[in-house]
Parts: structure tokens; C-alpha cells; sequence
């Protein structure tokens, strides 16, 4: 059987060997790398125009450092494998040093803006986030560098349930989906039977349910079949132990709520009001994250799930506090990554043909013999 535990963080591949066999063997890119950087900014204009129009959002500046005894950055998955950057600023002789750490995702500094730019109720913010995660393992869809819209919306507490999670899924794949028309009226050639466009709507379904459907096989295996079967999903509840011992995949205990029971459709009871939406990326033939959401935790559900993760210690820091004490506003927000959107969007095969980053010279070279021309 396939190892469970293994795939419950990371990008689910582990070598180069294993990546050769997943990128295409008869790719061409459908728009020249001039071409490729125009629908880049249209889409991304396009995007933020909507996110905030949707979601009732303004754009803010967002760090790339914040400081280590903060509490701010984000540990992405609660196993600790992937940490950030740190560095000492000495400062004045190191009579007033820092020491600070390089954004993994602003996650948790969003919410503190929150009361910072005084949202009220249904008010929010949107961010051009850029941070580094040096413990990817460099693939296809996987960079050492991150750009992602990261958002946030202040809610009630009445609005923290499934039905109202789902409405704003759903507004986020509406401006998705706007965003694909819109590159394809500039770019015709990118509308091709080839590569089929995104479905209309999304297929929501449970953690749970996937497990129900695909019971022997790991995460991301289970992702890809559900993903080629429906085309576009979001899975709720991801974090919480599912039936067969495991998280669907592991989540930090201390932004997205994964503890809080909730109930599908057909009464059976469930955990956690959080997601991701992921898409089948007829290019790779694979799966195809675009965002990791939720509503965020409050300070009944933070305590749970910090003392499920044997984090009690982080109620410490400032951020954790403000939560407890119920200084900074209830919310919702996620993460859309946006150079994985625009890799969809320009139906394209790697991640290098619409970001510039750093990647080691056996991909690089495996690209070249694939006809995949990455930016440097």
C-alpha cells in the first residue's frame, strides 16, 4: 500500500527521475515568452480588479520580513518540515538588533491588518504577496519563490459555517473563471480543444467523501482521480483526522479552522471550515492547486486545535494572544497562488514560463529537451 503519511505534506514528488516521466513530451507553448508576459499582467490585472470588487476588498502593502518573536510567519504544515528563513539584524552595534525571518505566507499578518486598517464587518484587504519557502522540493509547480494574492475578510460569528465558506468559494472562482475568458478574448490561440478550459462551476466535496471514494490510495493520488473525474473541486476540511487515522493533509493549527463540526448534505457529521480549490491541469495531466482557504480560528477552536498539535506554547506570542483575547476580527482568506493561476490559464507546463526564480541545473536542462522554456 502506498505510504499515507509520507504524502500528507510536500508536492508528492520526490526526484527527478519521477518528475522526467510527469512533464509533457509533446508540449509547445501556445504564446511566445513576449506574449506570455502580456497575458501574465492581464490576468493579474484582471484578478485583483475583481477579487476586490467580489469580496469587497482594498489592495495594502504586506511584508516580506517580519519579526521572529512575532509569532506572524506561517509554518505552512504543523510537522515543522518546513521552516523559514531567519537572519540577525545587529543594528546600532547590536545595542537594538532584530532578529527576523523572510515571509513563508502572510496568513497570519492579514489578520492583524485587519484591525490595523479598520475593517469593519464585510470590509477587507487584498495583498501582492512574495515570500521564499526554501524546503520545496523544486518541481514543476513548486518554486523556492511564492507570489500569491493573499486576502482577508472580516465576518460574524454567525458567518462562520459551510454555507457561507461555499458562497465565497464560489465568488473566488468566478473572478478565476473571468479571468480565463478574459485572457482568451486578447489571446485567441489559447482557446484550443487540446487543452479544454476550466468547468463553469465548481464541485464541492469533503475530505471525508474523497477518503469514502478512494480509500487505499494517499493524498495526492486520491486528489488526482477526484480532480480528473470532476474537473474543478474545493475540498472541505482539511486538517482534521479523517477515518482512516490521517489528515487529508496536514494544516497549522493556528489560521485555518479544521476542528469545528460541521454537518454535509446528507447529515453525516464532519470537521472544519477551510479548503482548497483544485483544478485538473490537462497540460500536465495532473493535479492542480490554486488556493488554500478558510475561515480562521477563534480563540475556542485556536486552543483546541494548538493542544491537538501540542502547541499550547504558541499562545505566547502576540498574534495567538490578540486572537484569544478577541482584539483582532473574526475572519476569512486564503492564499491564491499566482504565477500556479497564470500557468494555468496560459496552459502552460511549468512554473519557469511565467515566474523568474532559481532552479537547479537538472531541471533546467530537463525543460530544454522538452521544448519547456523557463525564464532566467
Amino acid at each position: 500500500m502506498p505510504d499515507k503519511k509520507a504524502d500528507l505534506a510536500g508536492p508528492g514528488i520526490g526526484d527527478y527521475d519521477e518528475l522526467e516521466k510527469v512533464l509533457p513530451q509533446d508540449y509547445s507553448s501556445l504564446l511566445t515568452p513576449r506574449e506570455t508576459q502580456k497575458a501574465v499582467y492581464a490576468a493579474k490585472q484582471y484578478i485583483e480588479e475583481n477579487l476586490c470588487k467580489e469580496l469587497n476588498l482594498i489592495p495594502v502593502t504586506v511584508p516580506l520580513i517580519v519579526d521572529a518573536e512575532s509569532g506572524l510567519n506561517d509554518y505552512l504544515d504543523r510537522d515543522g518540515s518546513r521552516g523559514p528563513i531567519g537572519f540577525h539584524i545587529s543594528n546600532d552595534n547590536d545595542e537594538n538588533p532584530i532578529d527576523a525571518e523572510v515571509v513563508q505566507a502572510a496568513t497570519k499578518w492579514k489578520r492583524m491588518a485587519l484591525k490595523y486598517f479598520g475593517m469593519e464587518t464585510g470590509e477587507g484587504l487584498l495583498t501582492d504577496m512574495r515570500a521564499v519557502r526554501k524546503d520545496y522540493f523544486l518541481d514543476h509547480d513548486h518554486s523556492a519563490y511564492v507570489d500569491q494574492w493573499d486576502w482577508e475578510l472580516a465576518i460574524t460569528e454567525k458567518q462562520r459555517n459551510l454555507q457561507y465558506l461555499t458562497e465565497v468559494v464560489e465568488k473566488l472562482w468566478k473572478v478565476l473563471k473571468g479571468a480565463e475568458i478574459h485572457v482568451q478574448e486578447l489571446f485567441p490561440q489559447l482557446k484550443t480543444d487540446r487543452y479544454p478550459d476550466m468547468p463553469d462551476n465548481l464541485t464541492f466535496m469533503h475530505a471525508e467523501d474523497i477518503l469514502d471514494a478512494y480509500p487505499d490510495l494517499p493524498r495526492k493520488q486520491r486528489e488526482t482521480e477526484i480532480a480528473k473525474e470532476y474537473q474543478a473541486i474545493f475540498i472541505y476540511g482539511i486538517g482534521w483526522t479523517l477515518e482512516d487515522g490521517y489528515p487529508h493533509e496536514l494544516r497549522a493549527a493556528d489560521y485555518d479552522d479544521w476542528v469545528t463540526e460541521t454537518t454535509s448534505k446528507d447529515g453525516t457529521p464532519m470537521h472544519g471550515i477551510n479548503g482548497d480549490i483544485l483544478v485538473w491541469n490537462p497540460v500536465t495531466k495532473r493535479r492542480h492547486e490554486l488556493t488554500s482557504m478558510g475561515i480562521r480560528v477563534n480563540a475556542e477552536t485556536l486552543k483546541k486545535q494548538l493542544e491537538i498539535t501540542g502547541q499550547l506554547d504558541f499562545l505566547k506570542f502576540p498574534y495567538h494572544k490578540a486572537i484569544v483575547n478577541n482584539e483582532i476580527p473574526l475572519s476569512i482568506g486564503g492564499g491564491i497562488g499566482q504565477s500556479r493561476t497564470f500557468m494555468l490559464l496560459l496552459k502552460k507546463a511549468h512554473l519557469g514560463e511565467v515566474s523568474v526564480t532559481v532552479w537547479p541545473k537538472v531541471l533546467k536542462d530537463m525543460c530544454q529537451k522538452k521544448n519547456i522554456h523557463i525564464l532566467e
